[in-house]
């Protein structure tokens, strides 16, 4: 299983487009519309985001729209025999929301409920769609009309890809419902259990489960509150229930990266320097001082795999893309390293790192009044 594409609900589809092309360096690849809604494609490498705005008051996107902000609707999957994940999917639960549908030669997909309003489009294939491809996929399965316009055009590019994919996606769900929301990606979609991580600090918590997929390298941690004035919560009550937090995409350089999209306005949330002197107090011979100076001045996360010396995991979250509180985006770099005459990748997701992006996140929601500052050194 691997990651295709992933559906966005957004007021203004082409002005969401814009911010994606200008400050996150995607591509503009095409657009579709019927008569109640507008839906825009772009793309960075194998990542590819569908925008859709409603046009009508009783277009789903409106709908869903009146029960949350902007934010994922739908995430699509790869996977390598969909009759057989559909009927597991099914007896776990799911429920079918389009049959197994097939275009001749190169498309067959269908899709499922997931958790809350969630829902995943399943795809089978090798490869992720691109073009006209996934306009196709789009004019027969989200928009199932006859009324439809298909305006493919060539790539809007720069000649710069940023990502190289989708790293994983981050579900936060209500209090009490993190074991159930995990079983029921285990038994539905065949997920398995890979980290735990319980983070508290003095001013709140949260518990949280990494799911991965044995067939392929989808990741899938799912978050819940840890107490009343967690980020979770705070996140849960702009979303007006569970919801993706925020989506990772891979990079193979972040450092430069970084500097470009922070040239073209992109926002982060800063991290504060004392992280990272007590940061080379423990790794300082993992890398050389220019090293350390260039990633405390783009103001990455560092952290490495404790089984495998030298795996270094890199990564820096952006501010919340939308007016709420609710969405964004991590940029992620799983360095590689020579060991054995073997290349071997960081994995999974480093303590340290997970914490610091708790601990930032707090610092922000003391800015907004959220949380009161219980100081704990940190800060």
């Amino acid at each position: 299983m691997e990651f295709d594409h992933i559906h966005f609900y957004v007021e203004d589809a082409a002005a969401s487009r814009d911010l994606f092309v200008n400050q996150l360096g995607f591509q503009a690849i095409g657009s579709i519309t019927n008569h109640s809604t507008r839906t825009e494609v772009i793309s960075s490498g194998n990542v590819c985001f569908i925008l859709s705005s409603p046009l009508t008051m009783d277009s789903y996107a409106a709908l869903w729209l009146k029960l949350h902000p902007p934010g994922v609707v739908d995430i699509a999957f790869r996977v390598r025999d969909l009759e057989s994940v559909i009927a597991k999917a099914v007896a776990y639960g799911a429920k079918i929301l389009q049959p197994i549908q097939q275009e001749p030669d190169y498309l067959t997909w269908a899709k499922i409920t997931g958790w809350g309003d969630l829902t995943h489009t399943l795809i089978e294939g090798e490869r992720p769609l691109a073009g006209e491809n996934l306009l196709t996929l789009l004019a027969k399965s989200y928009f199932p009309t006859k009324s439809v316009a298909n305006n493919y055009q060539s790539p809007i590019t720069n000649g710069k890809e940023f990502f190289t994919t989708i790293d994983h996606a981050v579900l936060n769900v209500e209090t009490g419902d993190l074991e159930p929301a995990v079983k029921w990606y285990q038994n539905t979609l065949g997920f398995q259990p890979q980290q735990n991580f319980e983070i508290q600090t003095n001013q709140s918590a949260l518990r949280s489960r990494v799911l991965i997929h044995p067939q392929g390298g989808v990741q899938l941690p799912i978050n819940e509150p840890g107490s009343a004035n967690s980020q979770i919560q705070e996140f849960l009550d702009a979303n007006r229930g569970s919801g993706i937090q925020h989506i990772a995409l891979q990079t193979n350089n972040i450092l430069e990266v970084v500097v470009e999209l922070r040239s073209r306005g992109l926002p982060f949330l800063p991290v504060p320097s004392t992280y990272y002197t007590k940061l080379r107090q423990q790794w300082e011979n993992y890398l050389d001082a220019a090293e350390w100076d260039a990633i405390a001045a783009c103001q990455v996360l560092v952290d490495w795999q404790k089984d495998i010396s030298k795996a270094m995991l890199l990564q820096i979250f952006t501010q919340p893309i939308f007016e709420q509180p609710t969405l964004f985006f991590e940029l992620i770099e799983r360095r590689k390293v020579w060991i054995n005459g073997q290349q071997i990748q960081a994995k999974g997701f480093g303590e340290g790192n997970f914490r610091a992006l708790f601990e930032a996140i707090e610092r922000e929601q003391i800015k907004r009044g959220s949380i009161k500052n219980m100081a704990d050194g940190f800060y």
